[in-house]
């Protein structure tokens, strides 16, 4: 890769990044230190995992399985609902965005008030494709995004909204987080997926379906990110299947202002470090030449 970013402190969405690769949600980021960890180890911001209304034990096991080009994960939003925010008090004024879900946008609203000002901002879970009830039952609907994003923004705080790849046309749900008062988008969350044991005859995840993350995923959401920018006026932060300096650069050129490392981490603890290594120098381009640059 000969194409190099100037480096620098990053604005996006309303958050200030160390640089453009934030930690996605729900990988390592289940704990205070784990979230602290990945700061330390060069990510420019982190997402914890999605906090919800009420605690969850999360889906049967096996919930993560190995897949050719990435991985299936039923998790089922496993978490410790308020009680996260002891985990995530330490951590004030560092770049600690907290993923939420709920069931309608007044639950959303309550999961957001128990972290304001305690986190740098929130990232609305409306797309997780196999928790029954949240995520994605409610980010296909248009009108529920704009809602539920409405009643988080509506408390100040940065609010970006991940979307979902499972719907005829993401632009859609884009400008109705945009309409709901979205700082940012994040594209994509994981693609709906499954795979059945031969031997077993029957589904590898104990949930059955899943969804699928990975370098997969990498040319779906660089076309999602792609019809986002061309449709709405507000940052994209892109997500899915990034592993290098070179899919940072790819997905800027499609319309993201900065990126989010998931799967990849699972092979490699130290892959913010390695990207920056590679993304920047002091010789290279403004970021913001290169962001949709791919349109013109």
């Amino acid at each position: 890769m000969t194409l190099k970013i100037a480096p620098g402190m990053v604005t996006v969405g309303g958050v200030t990044l160390s640089n453009h690769c934030i930690l996605a949600a729900g990988v390592l980021g289940t704990t205070g230190s784990s979230l602290a960890r990945a700061l330390a180890n060069g990510a420019g911001g982190v997402v914890t995992k999605s906090i919800g209304p009420f605690p969850c034990e999360g889906h049967p096991g096996p919930c993560v399985v190995e897949v050719e080009g990435g991985l299936l994960n039923a998790m089922g939003l496993p978490n410790p609902s308020r009680e996260f925010v002891s985990e995530v008090e330490p951590l004030a004024g560092k770049p600690v965005i907290v993923s939420i879900y709920g069931g309608d946008p007044g639950e959303f609203r309550m999961v957001a008030s128990w972290f304001e000002g305690i986190a740098a901002g929130f990232e609305l879970n409306l797309s997780c494709p196999h928790a029954a009830g949240y995520g994605a039952a409610l980010g296909t609907n248009p009108l529920l995004v704009e809602e539920c994003t409405r009643a988080v923004s509506g408390l100040g705080s940065p609010t970006w909204v991940k979307l979902t790849p499972n719907v005829t046309d993401i632009a859609i749900c884009g400008k109705a987080a945009e309409r709901g008062g979205a700082s940012a988008i994040v594209a994509i969350n994981t693609v709906k997926a499954m795979r059945i044991s031969t031997a077993l005859k029957r589904p590898v995840l104990g949930n059955r379906y899943g969804g699928l993350s990975g370098k997969a995923v990498f040319p779906i959401a660089i076309r999602c990110v792609y019809e986002l920018y061309e449709a709405c006026s507000i940052p994209i932060i892109g997500c899915g299947g990034i592993s290098g300096a070179e899919d940072v650069i790819e997905m800027m050129m499609a319309g993201a202002s900065a990126v989010q490392v998931g799967t990849a981490v699972k092979d490699d603890p130290a892959i913010f470090q390695s990207i920056v290594s590679h993304l920047y120098s002091s010789e290279g381009v403004q970021a913001e030449t290169i962001v949709g640059c791919a349109h013109e």
